[in-house]
């Protein structure tokens, strides 16, 4: 229903009124973006996503209030999982190899 990339591509096409220039950022193709955005929609009960056509000259996309809202939850419920799992976190971070130059 929802996972990272999800959840950033709302992001960015609320911070872009665009799709396109959402995918882009995330170096997603415009098919690829669209195809999310569908998923995403029929996936709640209410659009997350509302869209107008006109391209360049006046068409854009915005998060609907529901899609405001399931973002909210969705970053919030990240921040409590983050907390909650910082030891475990810590732990597989400890187990990793040493990468030189933090590649």
């Amino acid at each position: 229903m929802l996972g990272p990339g999800k959840a950033d591509l709302l992001e960015r096409i609320g911070q872009t009124g665009s799709i396109a220039a959402a995918g882009r950022s995330m170096s997603m193709s415009y098919k690829r973006a669209w195809m999310l955005v569908e998923t995403m929609n029929a996936a709640f009960r209410e659009p997350l996503i509302e869209s107008s056509r006109g391209g360049a000259k006046g068409g854009g996309a915005r998060l609907t209030e529901a899609g405001a809202e399931v973002l909210s939850n969705y970053r919030k419920l990240e921040e409590i999982m983050a907390e909650a799992g910082a030891a475990r976190i810590g732990a597989i971070q400890s187990m990793l190899r040493d990468i030189p130059d933090g590649k």
